[in-house]
């Protein structure tokens, strides 16, 4: 394909920010209608409380910024980071809103139960440029690399014992490390119990073409067998940093997160050299 193409990224959890709401009744309010429908719109409110609820919420935020950046760009091509890829294959018609929703609420749930299944589990974010000590550490401590998110970015999931000994193995070699305030160890094994939950309600949701190709962060390239995929990535890592790359070799030079947050904006700048990174509701929201 050629150059100067154009991606538009949506974000998983840990995107929240104030004001969710208000975009979504001003552009999407159609969303918030099927949410008191399907389960209960104070998930905005609830966001911080736990995956079942962020999950919907960052969903619905996620396609209200998509709309407003309509008239802004014209994607060739999308991808989502996590469970932003249930919106971007909603933004590009392969999912329909309505079915997108159900999609995210029962994973947000399936996910909040598994790991209420194995209360201890957790994640650890790790700032390091070296890779190979960080996935020894993460090998020896039966831990998952469950986001690879940036070349100095990683984040490690698993039970809390294993959490708290690498931890510490990695504070004594002088790396930084963070504990994420989420209940459960996302994309790794722990996280099977929803697996076969989640795959029947994604049997029962239908599936077209997409209109501009979504890339799985399976697989970081375009998605091929939907269904498969969305299941396979309850536990199977984030491979946010092989999408980006995947989009840049593409010929994507522009890069535009429908937020919330600009976390994947910033991701794209540690990321990638020589393009443009940008999440403009972000930035009005920053300056409003």
């Amino acid at each position: 394909m050629g150059s100067e193409l154009s991606a538009v990224l949506f974000p998983g959890q840990g995107s929240q920010t104030e004001g969710m709401r208000e975009i979504v009744e001003r552009r999407r309010p159609e969303l918030l209608e099927l949410a008191r429908a399907e389960a209960s719109d104070d998930f905005f409110d609830r966001a911080d409380e736990g995956t079942r609820w962020a999950q919907p919420a960052i969903y619905c935020a996620a396609l209200a910024g998509f709309d407003l950046l309509r008239d802004r760009v014209e994607p060739d091509v999308m991808a989502g980071h996590s469970l932003g890829e249930i919106a971007a294959l909603v933004a590009a018609e392969a999912l329909t809103a309505e079915d997108g929703f159900r999609l995210v609420s029962a994973r947000g749930r399936l996910m909040q139960e598994a790991a209420e299944m194995e209360p201890d589990g957790g994640m650890l974010a790790v700032r390091a440029r070296e890779r190979a000590p960080v996935e020894r550490v993460a090998e020896e401590c039966g831990l998952t690399v469950a986001n690879d998110n940036a070349p100095d970015q990683v984040v490690l999931s698993g039970p809390g014992a294993a959490i708290a000994a690498a931890e510490e193995r990695l504070r004594e070699a002088r790396v930084r490390t963070k504990l994420l305030p989420v209940a459960g160890a996302f994309h790794s094994p722990l996280i099977e119990p929803a697996v076969e939950p989640f795959r029947a309600v994604v049997l029962e949701t239908e599936v077209r073409e997409p209109r501009v190709p979504v890339f799985s962060c399976v697989t970081a390239a375009p998605f091929d067998d939907v269904r498969e995929r969305l299941v396979q990535a309850l536990t199977q890592p984030v491979r946010w940093l092989d999408v980006m790359r995947a989009l840049e070799r593409r010929g994507v030079t522009r890069f535009v997160e429908t937020g919330p947050g600009r976390v994947l904006a910033n991701l794209v700048r540690k990321s990638l050299d020589g393009v443009e990174a940008e999440a403009p509701l972000a930035m009005e929201a920053a300056s409003a």
